[in-house]
């Protein structure tokens, strides 16, 4: 598969069946994005409770018969009856060479501790918030955009994302395009959701890194909306490490400041993801 094709869709009704894996979830539907990229549902615990834009540790049994883990974003949001994950495929990496290859049915290991910083308690109360992702770092906030509470607490939210590729943003035009049509937040959304892809290898609508868009004032001109305050903005970084340090530098140039779910301020970063080679 190219990544100019369409996104191929594998689902099955999930039947419980005997477990044997610590742990374990069933996969219930699995969708190839493009070469690199995959989406897929597992079975939710009937016990699990979690903040939109948390992470819980999810994996398969090493070749040694141990537990291989990972910190995985739930991109569902948490009145959902699954779990939904985005996810990368590193070729060589130790974790992902093998769960890009689940199927429909298929069990997974997740432990059911949820923790992160991208949640709104690390916020202190604004008017707008900013979502600011590159690549699978769009998960946490596709779990934020489809929660209620986001737009009960903000008058707009702009998604920034930032993909090497058209054909990498689909997962999130996607999701920002079916919102739409939500019977839950369909009108919530209506209005106060600004959506922004950009591609940097790739011609596009709109390009250019979050960071040059935002320091540049473009991306205020195009969508028409006042520059970034921190009286009135609050903003969630998602990406590499590289990425995470520029964005705080211009949010900080802007006036914000790094907040924790222990001391909420104007903006948060989930390093939780930074360098694994999953």
């Amino acid at each position: 598969m190219n990544d100019q094709s369409s996104p191929v869709t594998e689902a099955v009704q999930a039947v419980p069946a005997p477990k044997h894996l610590p742990d374990a979830q069933t996969v219930t539907t699995v969708t190839h994005w493009t070469d690199s990229l995959f989406s897929f549902r597992v079975t939710r615990p009937q016990s699990l409770r979690f903040r939109s834009g948390e992470f819980v540790m999810i994996g398969l049994m090493g070749d040694n018969g141990k537990p291989l883990l990972r910190a995985y974003s739930i991109a569902s949001p948490n009145w959902d009856e699954e779990l939904e994950f985005y996810s990368i495929k590193v070729p060589d990496g130790p974790l992902t060479s093998k769960l890009q290859h689940i199927k429909p049915g298929d069990e997974i290991i997740l432990r059911p501790k949820p923790v992160g910083t991208l949640v709104h308690d690390a916020l202190l109360p604004g008017k707008r918030c900013w979502f600011l992702a590159t690549g699978t770092g769009l998960a946490p906030f596709a779990s934020l955009m489809r929660d209620p509470e986001t737009y009960e607490k903000y008058d707009q939210v702009v998604m920034m994302h930032t993909c090497r590729t058209v054909a990498e943003l689909e997962y999130g035009r996607k999701l920002v395009e079916d919102l739409a049509n939500d019977e839950l937040i369909g009108e919530m959304v209506a209005g106060k959701l600004l959506y922004y892809p950009t591609t940097t290898r790739e011609d596009f609508a709109r390009q250019g890194r979050i960071t040059d868009n935002l320091s540049s004032g473009k991306v205020f001109t195009d969508l028409g909306i006042a520059p970034m305050t921190a009286e009135a903005d609050r903003a969630m970084v998602c990406g590499s490490l590289a990425f995470n340090k520029d964005v705080m530098a211009v949010l900080e140039s802007f006036g914000l400041r790094e907040g924790a779910n222990s001391e909420p301020r104007e903006y948060v970063v989930e390093k939780a993801f930074v360098g694994e080679g999953v």
